[in-house]
């Protein structure tokens, strides 16, 4: 692909413009020193790729809803997507096909599948963002991720300039990570093709405590329709819904993500530890268990930076935080994680600006 000129059409704000707080669930980050927004897959390309013709440094920001920034801001473009659209093809024998815009807003999406009788994404209801992002790091809730339903990511290489679709089975999908965040900033996520199944009930339930407010066992179907209430409302009781009223939702969700051990290592857990058994032989365990387990319970924390009073694994923002103040307690409860299980925690948003110091 011949390098794009940069776009005409789109607005740029002078420096000195509105903080990128503006645009994050944690209401963190400093100001751009300039900021654009993308409102199509054509405008995206052409902006990154005249700024990085340019030199220029370029923050891709969508939801921001995963991402925490820097008090001082970011010395660049932030790109932010708006692209819009989403082409359904359905039929009784293939199921549904649907090409979605990156800057399509995800719940409003998952919504529309459970309306419309497509099964696959309903025990993702809730989640913030925007779709392009949930490939980048194989978003995932309640025993189900977005790889599961992928069939092709479309997007743009910055490294090699042409446009890219990625078959779901390249995609390089593991737990919450993927071939897009293997190599950050590489790729410009423009379309994400789902397959969905058609029917009324949705998927296998994966997950126990979902199963419980479902009332069915494990690998039992329930209408997706149901799924989709029983997720939304235990997402909303840990403060994973957004609601710029409550400030348990004012965080990045789940700041980091649960560790994956040697069978070695998870074994010197104490014995009410969570285990599930990974298929490489390795051990996955919740990071919300060794945070709370160490002694960092639910609102640990001094204000304006806590942890979430809902929910151990998010770092909330109570009013007036600073990403600094934000980062000292991540890394109070990493390093209390550490110092009592010998267990490392990695934060699951993407740091801009800013970095969690190393374990000792």
């Amino acid at each position: 692909m011949a390098e794009p000129a940069p776009s005409a059409a789109v607005e740029v704000e002078p420096a000195g413009g509105e903080l990128i707080a503006a645009w994050t669930t944690l209401r963190l980050g400093g100001p751009a020193r300039r900021s654009v927004v993308a409102s199509t897959a054509e405008e995206l390309v052409e902006l990154v790729a005249d700024c990085d013709a340019r030199g220029e440094p370029v923050l891709v920001l969508g939801g921001g809803s995963n991402v925490v920034v820097a008090d001082e801001g970011f010395d660049g473009t932030v790109v932010r997507v708006a692209s819009r659209g989403v082409d359904v093809d359905a039929s009784d024998c293939a199921g549904a096909t649907l090409v979605v815009a990156a800057g399509e807003p995800w719940d409003a999406l998952v919504a529309r599948t459970v309306t419309e009788e497509m099964v696959g994404l309903e025990a993702l209801s809730g989640i913030p963002g925007l779709t392009g992002a949930c490939p980048i790091q194989n978003v995932g809730a309640y025993g189900a991720d977005v790889s599961q339903s992928i069939a092709t990511v479309r997007t743009y290489d910055r490294v090699e300039r042409r446009m890219r679709t990625f078959p779901g089975a390249d995609c390089g999908f593991g737990y919450r990570t993927s071939r897009f965040k293997a190599e950050p900033g590489r790729y410009l996520v423009l379309e994400v093709t789902f397959h969905l199944r058609l029917g009324t009930l949705g998927a296998p339930v994966r997950y126990a405590e979902l199963a419980r407010r479902l009332g069915v066992d494990l690998g039992e179907r329930a209408p997706a329709a149901d799924v989709r209430e029983a997720v939304l409302a235990l997402r909303a009781g840990k403060g994973m819904v957004l609601d710029a009223d409550d400030h348990d939702t004012w965080s990045a969700g789940s700041f980091f993500t649960n560790p994956v051990l040697e069978a070695e290592v998870a074994e010197r857990l104490p014995d009410g530890a969570p285990r599930f058994a990974q298929p490489d032989g390795r051990v996955k365990t919740s990071a919300a268990w060794l945070i709370d387990s160490a002694g960092f319970g639910r609102g640990w924390g001094t204000p304006p930076a806590t942890l979430s009073t809902k929910h151990a694994l998010a770092l909330t923002n109570r009013g007036g935080a600073t990403t600094a103040q934000l980062l000292e307690l991540a890394a109070r409860v990493r390093a209390g994680v550490h110092e009592t299980y010998g267990v490392v925690l990695e934060p699951e948003p993407v740091l801009v600006g800013c970095v969690l110091p190393p374990v000792a």
